[in-house]
């Protein structure tokens, strides 16, 4: 029972201060990795492929799979409620007063710094999820070989992906499927 509800609680600051959608909730996420063990960072990025790759918003579909893996079918309703609650609310509260005080500039210089705090919050995810993928930090703190720091068929990977995604025109799940078949092909 204290599972569930430490689910809902640390989900439920996510919710709150997660500004700017998915990706936004990635630095949370983040921390409550650090501070609960519920899931490691390599964990998280495969929750963020599954998320990626799958109907619904991230930090959903993130939450369920978090609440799942740590107290099954309760966890995952608990945790996904955790997170949506306070959008519910804020949502509310907004909407009886956003067109009251659309013209107020205080309510105009909140939603202009709201965007650089999203961006934020977006970018530096970005940057955790590069760290993860691109680079292999355990191994170089034990061997100290230069070498042994990048994870060279991700890099490769990327590239050509890059290049595929800048030069043909096709559709978003066509390098989702295409990523998940090198993936299980090359062993990623």
């Amino acid at each position: 029972m204290l599972i569930l509800f430490r689910l809902f609680y640390e989900f439920f600051k996510t919710g709150l201060f997660a500004v700017g959608g998915g990706l936004a909730t990635m630095p949370f996420l983040y921390d409550i990795a650090e501070k609960t063990r519920w899931f490691t960072k390599n964990d998280l990025t495969n929750m963020i492929a599954v998320s990626e790759s799958t109907p619904g918003p991230l930090g959903v579909n993130m939450s369920t799979y978090v609440g799942f893996t740590t107290a099954g079918i309760p966890g995952a309703v608990v945790a996904s409620l955790g997170l949506v609650v306070p959008a519910i609310f804020i949502i509310i509260i907004v909407s009886k007063f956003l067109k009251k005080f659309k013209e107020n500039p205080y309510v105009e210089a909140v939603f202009h710094t709201l965007r650089p705090a999203s961006t934020g919050l977006i970018v530096g995810a970005g940057w955790g999820l590069f760290e993860i993928t691109m680079f292999y930090f355990d191994k170089y703190n034990i061997s100290s070989k230069f070498i042994d720091l990048f994870n060279f068929k991700s890099i490769i990977f990327a590239v050509i992906l890059f290049f595929l995604i800048k030069y043909t025109n096709k559709h978003p799940v066509l390098y989702i499927a295409l990523s998940a078949v090198v993936g299980i092909l090359l062993s990623f």
